[in-house]
């Protein structure tokens, strides 16, 4: 039988509506042999640079070059995809979705230890970012091939998420009573912790809800929170970063199946490279976006904002580090169970230097 699955997706696609379409349609078939193949990838959020920058231009552009025109793509971001970034991993195990982003943080309401690399809190630098995600990897590859079917290709990093808001504060302990934009359960806790509001919106809503007063502040990255123009709404930003962004590309793995052994040994080969220019690129927009939102001379790519920049104190990071040890951590192994301490303490724990306490 076949049957198309609309592409983009335009609407939102429930567990169920998902399930009943791969019971009328197999997963969409990729030519074998010589002829040339043709993939569909849903990939991040839209407008930002890791995708604009480095994901649409691999797919669309330099995959049919390094392939001499034998595998082709279309790339649609997930959020202008009608896709829920909750149901990914869901509709990639189903085949709904043959190639997808997921956003780590965001796929943590339905499998919450997913999330364990990029608490908030954890991890105030990339560097301090890297060792930890590699050390979850091993765990994280085994976990969506076993559970979800799901063939791990890559690892993408967001520009540190950091706090802007529309009037003066002097650390962190000056979030307390605000209003916070947040978009994660574990940045809810840590917000909650410094005594502020969590309201938690998808990254589109951040500028309305600025302008009509819903909220004091946003957390997100310092070069997409500029993007979008924050620095014209608010005037003070935060530069400690307070988690990153972690996503992960996959595939499912009858569609995987179906590429060419070639295919699969040009995607292995060039995707760590599409990894590791996100990587480096969410590295320097760290700084790059700071810099553009308060107006210094660095600041090449994006706006010049006239923002204050509130640089970290020791009380900053001394708090931080307590609220993640006594908040953040013992909420997320509330929602993960009593068995995630086991994993956290094999993986992430040797490298942050504390364990988890079921």
């Amino acid at each position: 039988m076949n049957c198309a699955i609309p592409w983009p997706l335009r609407a939102p696609f429930t567990a169920a509506l998902a399930a009943t379409l791969v019971g009328l349609c197999s997963v969409p078939a990729l030519a074998q042999g010589d002829a040339p193949q043709h993939l569909r990838i849903v990939g991040g959020v839209a407008g930002v640079n890791q995708y604009t920058r480095h994901e649409e231009p691999f797919w669309t552009t330099e995959l049919p070059r390094l392939s001499g025109g034998k595998v082709s793509a279309e790339i649609v971001p997930f959020d202008r995809a009608g896709i829920r970034g909750q149901e990914m991993l869901r509709l990639i195990q189903l085949g709904v979705v043959p190639f997808g982003t997921a956003l780590l943080s965001v796929t943590a309401a339905q499998d919450p230890e997913l999330s364990a690399p990029d608490l908030a809190g954890l991890t105030p630098d990339m560097k301090g970012l890297s060792r930890v995600t590699a050390a979850f990897r091993p765990y994280l590859d085994k976990t969506l091939r076993e559970r979800y079917g799901i063939e791990l290709l890559a690892v993408y990093v967001y520009p540190a998420q950091v706090a802007f808001c529309n009037k003066p504060f002097t650390g962190l302990a000056g979030l307390s009573g605000r209003r916070v934009r947040t978009s994660n359960a574990s940045q809810s806790d840590l917000v909650e912790a410094l005594g502020a509001i969590p309201v938690q919106t998808g990254f589109a809503d951040i500028l309305p809800n600025l302008r009509s007063g819903n909220i004091d502040c946003a957390i997100t990255g310092t070069m997409s929170g500029n993007t979008i123009g924050l620095h014209e709404v608010t005037t003070h930003v935060h530069s400690m970063a307070l988690n990153w962004g972690l996503s992960v590309f996959g595939a499912n793995q009858a569609a995987w199946n179906a590429l060419t052994p070639q295919a699969q040994a040009l995607l292995r080969r060039e995707l760590p490279k599409l990894e590791r220019a996100i990587w480096d690129e969410s590295e320097r927009e760290t700084s790059e976006g700071i810099a553009c939102n308060i107006g210094a001379a660095s600041c090449t790519v994006g706006r010049k904002g006239r923002m204050i920049e509130v640089t970290p104190t020791a009380d900053d990071q001394r708090r931080l580090r307590e609220i993640v040890t006594m908040t953040v951590l013992p909420r997320w192994l509330q929602r993960c169970g009593p068995q995630c301490a086991q994993f956290w303490n094999q993986t992430i724990a040797p490298v942050v230097g504390f364990e988890a306490r079921p």
